[in-house]
């Protein structure tokens, strides 16, 4: 049984359990004041809008240059790709595979499965409530990740500073990914989970 078939309303702040009264249009939390909802006013369709948001930036995110390594005077701008082959070229092959991970891996997974958790509850296509459950969880945990490749590009630009013997400066790519990054974990903020289980008992749509 779902709070709300009990007459419950959730507080998204402070988590208080508060009681529903049908006859106030508009309720506040008992503990610390805010405004309750059932479901989250236009969740899917913020949701939706900040997710097309952080896909079109992760295109210049990825195109565009992220860091330009420069050794012995000469350098060339390189995009998380390149970036990538070049750190395992300078044998820092676990700076490397950090920038990898948090720049490549985590960034597409989330895009995806943030579209697949929206998609599958707007148009409910047949995945189970704790499979969706378990996917939003997901990508709440490795959102905490994101943001890591961004402060070790900021560390390697104040560590290496040798003259002219060897620099690193970031690029416009650096910036368009750290909003990709923003983006997506404000998306996942935004989305109401509580969606996944009305849309396991009932056709409604909540937006």
């Amino acid at each position: 049984m779902r709070a709300i078939d009990a007459g419950l309303l959730v507080c998204d702040e402070c988590h208080q359990l508060n009681r529903q009264d049908e006859e106030i249009e508009m309720q506040f939390c008992s503990r610390c004041g805010s405004e309750l909802y059932a479901r989250r006013p236009n969740s899917l369709l913020r949701t939706w809008a900040l997710l097309i948001t952080a896909t079109i930036l992760y295109i210049p995110a990825n195109v565009l240059p992220i860091m330009t390594v420069s050794s012995l005077g000469s350098g060339e701008a390189d995009t998380i790709m390149s970036g990538v082959l070049k750190l395992i070229q300078y044998d820092m092959l676990p700076i490397a595979a950090v920038v990898f991970i948090a720049s490549i891996l985590v960034p597409t997974f989330k895009l995806v499965g943030l579209a697949t958790l929206l998609y599958s509850v707007q148009r409910h296509q047949p995945m189970s409530a704790r499979q969706r459950s378990f996917m939003y969880r997901f990508i709440e945990w490795i959102g905490r990740w994101s943001m890591l490749d961004v402060f070790v590009i900021a560390i390697l630009v104040a560590l290496v500073r040798f003259g002219k013997l060897a620099s690193i400066d970031p690029g416009w790519g650096a910036l368009a990914f750290a909003s990709v990054v923003i983006l997506t974990m404000i998306a996942a903020l935004t989305f109401d989970p509580r969606l996944i289980w009305d849309n396991t008992d009932t056709d409604d749509d909540h937006e």
